[in-house]
């Protein structure tokens, strides 16, 4: 029996307290997490850490946008296809505008998530791209112990769209293959007999990487186990967590606290 670790984005700019993108409790969730993979790490087989990774200019940042009057939005800021269309937003950059368009037409339409900017976060060279230290501590006992390496998987390098998967991004392009789905690494997840699932944020991140993994191996949500102690929603989007979890729950994935997994 092969136990996997996937751990969504536990990185500094999420779950430190003043983390660009701070999610309540996420600092008890990476703590508990990092005791947890003490506790078990001789039947843990596989750790797999997904990170955030963006630059300044990406098409959920501030410096994507303008309004009438030329000022970027604030954070949390929703913009819809519509409100392009009538110019209450624009493109920074007028050779963007018509993309961007359609890349709005295209998120709306798949009926996930409505196109929010959000605060810069886990830009590549920044303290608040690293994993939570008491974590990758953890993660790095766990490798002296097994003599393996842990897995990492970076996510949200195009500029072009959201990517909240760790599968695949919100809006696939075609002709970028930081886009697509990693079939490879899909496939070692499958294999594995539990893939217990932590990390942040629940709302955002956990649920459209668990949904999409379970999309592909074409159901099996039975494998996954979302250890529920150790991940938790962005503020305002508590009831998109919620409505995951049930869910998933639903089609047989498992829940359970850490101090109750056991293996």
């Amino acid at each position: 029996m092969s136990t996997h670790l996937l751990i969504i984005d536990p990185q500094n700019d999420f779950v430190s307290p003043d983390g660009a993108l701070s999610v309540p409790g996420a600092d008890g969730d990476m703590n508990r997490l990092a005791a947890m993979i003490d506790r078990l790490s001789e039947k843990i087989d596989a750790v797999h850490v997904t990170l955030d990774t963006h630059q300044k200019m990406d098409i959920s940042h501030p410096l994507w946008w303008a309004d009438a009057e030329g000022n970027p939005p604030p954070p949390f800021t929703a913009i819809s296809a519509e409100q392009m269309q009538t110019g209450e937003w624009s493109t920074r950059d007028p050779d963007a505008q018509e993309r961007t368009l359609a890349y709005l037409r295209s998120l709306e339409q798949a009926e996930r998530y409505p196109h929010v900017v959000w605060p810069e976060h886990c830009l590549v060279g920044t303290s608040g791209h690293a994993v939570w230290a008491p974590l990758n501590e953890a993660i790095g006992r766990w490798e002296t112990r097994h003599l393996r390496r842990a897995t990492y998987v970076w996510k949200g390098l195009s500029p072009w769209t959201e990517h909240f998967s760790a599968v695949h991004a919100e809006v696939v392009d075609p002709a970028d293959a930081r886009t697509h789905q990693d079939d490879a690494w899909v496939e070692t997840l499958r294999q594995a007999d539990t893939v217990l699932v932590a990390g942040e944020a629940l709302s955002h991140c956990v649920a459209n990487t668990v949904r999409d993994l379970v999309t592909a191996w074409g159901g099996e949500a039975e494998r996954i186990v979302l250890v529920e102690d150790l991940a938790s929603s962005v503020p305002g989007f508590d009831s998109l967590g919620a409505a995951f979890t049930a869910e998933l729950a639903t089609a047989g994935m498992a829940l359970a606290k850490s101090r109750e997994v056991t293996l």
